[in-house]
C-alpha cells in the first residue's frame, strides 16, 4: 500500500536529465513551499521542505543550474506541527534567481500562479512541474472507502496552473477550496495511478494499481454475493407463497379441482423448493415451464373464484403477513 511517504521517497530519488524538467520541478518546488521575503533590505527566497533528501535534490538544482548556494537549516521541533515541514532552505540575494525561475514579474511583484514557462512547457516539464509539487504539498490517500490525490497550494491560482498542466498530460483534476485552503484533487483511483506514473512513482503505481484492483474485484465480488444472496431469499419466498395458495385452493376446490389441475398443484406441494423447469421435469408426461406454470394460475384462478362466490377467504387469505407483498405464479 503506497503511502505519502513511499511516494516521496520514490520521486526525491528519481534522477533528471532534462534541464528544462529540472528548472519546472525546482521552480514549482519553491513556488509552492516558500516565497519571497524581505532581509535587510534584500529579497530572500525560501523554501519550506519536508524532508533532508528534498532539501539536498533542491539545493543541488540550485547550484548546477543557476550557480547559487542555499544556505539549509532544520526548524526547532517546538515551531514544527506534526506533518509539517521541517527544514528551511534560504536564498538570501534571491531577486534574480526569483526572475530566473519566474517567481517575481517585472514590476517586482511575486507571481500569484506558476511561472509561464511551466505551465506553456512540453508534457515532460508538466509531469516534472506535478512532481515538484507534490513533493512540496502532496499527500495520498490509499484506496478504501475514499481515495485521493491532494496537493495543497498558496493560492486558486496556482491550483488551477496545476490542474490545467494535469489535463494537458490527460489526467483529470480538480482545482478546489476547502476550508479557505486552495487544492488541486484527484479523487478517480485510475487517474491517481496515471499521475504516479507520469510522475515517476512507477513503483508506487504499481502498488497502487495492484490495490486498487484487488479492491475492486472483491468489491464485485461482495455484490454479486449480495446480489445472489436476495435472489435466493426472493426465491424462497416466492416458493413459500406459493405453497401456501396451492394448498389453500386445493382446500377450497376439494373434489371438484380437476384432475390436470390437481396433479399440477400436488407437483408443485411434492417438490417445494423446485423451479417451473425443474416441476416440468418431473411430471409425468414431462410438461414444459409454460404448461406447468398455466395450470398452477389456473387452479389459483378457479380456487380464488369459488371463494369468492362462497364468500370465504381466498388463496391470497393464506399467504404469511410477512411474504403478502409477494407476487407468486
Amino acid at each position: 500500500m503506497p503511502t505519502t511517504a513511499d511516494v516521496m521517497s520514490e520521486l526525491v530519488r528519481l534522477p533528471v536529465q532534462r534541464t528544462g524538467e529540472r528548472m519546472a520541478e525546482l521552480a514549482t518546488v519553491l513556488r509552492l513551499s516558500g516565497g519571497l521575503h524581505t532581509i535587510n533590505g534584500r529579497i530572500a527566497l525560501e523554501a519550506e521542505l519536508h524532508t533532508p533528501q528534498s532539501v539536498q535534490r533542491v539545493r543541488k538544482d540550485l547550484m548546477e543550474l543557476y550557480g547559487v548556494r542555499a544556505e539549509a537549516k532544520q526548524l526547532p521541533p517546538t515551531s514544527v506541527r506534526p506533518g509539517s515541514p521541517q527544514f528551511l532552505v534560504r536564498v538570501l540575494d534571491g531577486e534574480t534567481l526569483a526572475r530566473q525561475l519566474g517567481l517575481m514579474d517585472q514590476r517586482r511583484r511575486p507571481i500569484r500562479g506558476l511561472p509561464n514557462r511551466v505551465t506553456t512547457g512540453d508534457a515532460g516539464e508538466l509531469a516534472a512541474a506535478l512532481r515538484g509539487a507534490f513533493l512540496s504539498r502532496g499527500k495520498i490517500t490509499p484506496p478504501g472507502r475514499t481515495v485521493s490525490l491532494e496537493i495543497t497550494c498558496p493560492s486558486s491560482e496556482t491550483s488551477m496552473a496545476l490542474v490545467g498542466a494535469a489535463s494537458r498530460i490527460g489526467i483529470d483534476a480538480k482545482g478546489r477550496e476547502i476550508r479557505g485552503v486552495a487544492k488541486l484533487l484527484v479523487r478517480d483511483g485510475e487517474s491517481i495511478g496515471e499521475l504516479l506514473g507520469a510522475m515517476g512513482a512507477v513503483r508506487s503505481r504499481e502498488a497502487w494499481d495492484e490495490l486498487r484492483k484487488a479492491r475492486e474485484t472483491r468489491a464485485t465480488a461482495n455484490r454479486l454475493v449480495n446480489f445472489d444472496d436476495a435472489n435466493l431469499r426472493r426465491s424462497a419466498q416466492a416458493s413459500v407463497a406459493a405453497c401456501a395458495r396451492v394448498e389453500r385452493a386445493l382446500e377450497i376446490l376439494g373434489e371438484s379441482v380437476p384432475e390436470h389441475l390437481n396433479y399440477a398443484g400436488q407437483l408443485r406441494l411434492s417438490n417445494r423448493e423446485a423451479s417451473l423447469d425443474e416441476l416440468g421435469a418431473r411430471a409425468v408426461p414431462p410438461l414444459t415451464k409454460d404448461a406447468i406454470a398455466g395450470r398452477i394460475r389456473r387452479l389459483l384462478a378457479m380456487a380464488d373464484k369459488a371463494a369468492d362466490e362462497q364468500g370465504i377467504p381466498n388463496t391470497e387469505a393464506s399467504i404469511p403477513d410477512v411474504l403478502d407483498q409477494i407476487d407468486s405464479i
